[in-house]
């Protein structure tokens, strides 16, 4: 049967200074085109459904024309509400600072993303994807996350990109406040973390061997 993986995205266009944001492009548009070209059926939803803004400073005329095509899957994605979430077998989260401000403290994402992780399904996220992970509760109670090792978007790279001040919190200290064994490596280096069915990059240099990485824990589960 065809694998099914469900991409929950950002509403969210501004920060806490209201500088523009949303989805970072590359950590939507490159797993969307590794999951499609291995021939998964890909549901693209939100929490509000509707239009999922791209971050101005993702879009650039170097970017492959690929990831245009891609993109005009955020223009009118599916309400997670909506969704028929257990019929799918893997869900992902795309980075961009956005999932800090609605994702991130989103009820109804914890329950989705705590029915994948309890059910044995890949959870995976990028960046600052791993906001998703937050509300998500192990069958115990406790967070998913806890005494698991996962990266995110760093501290020192929320300090190099100067967003240290306008996001509502720091995404590593959260996971580390929340019993994650954090990894990282140097700013910008491709670094995945799997534990078990999490699966997490650090920042967009990850997003194809976050990609590469579902795919071969789909292979394995059959």
């Amino acid at each position: 049967m065809t694998k099914k993986v469900l991409i929950v995205v950002t509403n969210a266009d501004k920060l806490s200074d209201g500088t523009q944001t949303g989805v970072w492009l590359e950590e939507f548009a490159v797993p969307f085109i590794i999951f499609r070209d291995t021939g998964y059926e890909i549901t693209v939803a939100s929490i509000n459904g509707g239009k999922a803004p791209i971050d101005e400073a993702s879009l650039s005329c170097s970017n492959p024309m690929e990831w245009d095509e891609a993109a005009k899957f955020l223009e009118n994605t599916e309400k997670l509400s909506e969704v028929d979430y257990e019929n799918h077998d893997v869900i992902f989260f795309p980075g961009g600072h956005g999932p800090m401000f609605d994702i991130a403290e989103n009820e109804l994402v914890g329950k989705v993303v705590s029915h994948f992780y309890n059910t044995g399904k890949p959870t995976s996220a990028v960046c600052h994807g791993p906001a998703g992970l937050l509300k998500a509760k192990r069958t115990d109670g406790e967070p998913i996350v806890k005494g698991k090792r996962v990266t995110s978007f760093t501290n020192e790279e929320e300090e190099i990109v100067k967003r240290r001040e306008v996001v509502p919190f720091l995404l590593q200290s959260k996971l580390e406040k929340f019993g994650a064994e954090f990894t990282q490596l140097k700013p910008w280096a491709e670094h995945v973390v799997v534990d078990d069915n999490l699966i997490t990059g650090q920042n967009p240099a990850s997003a194809i061997a976050v990609a590469e990485k579902v795919i071969e824990r789909l292979n394995q589960i059959g």
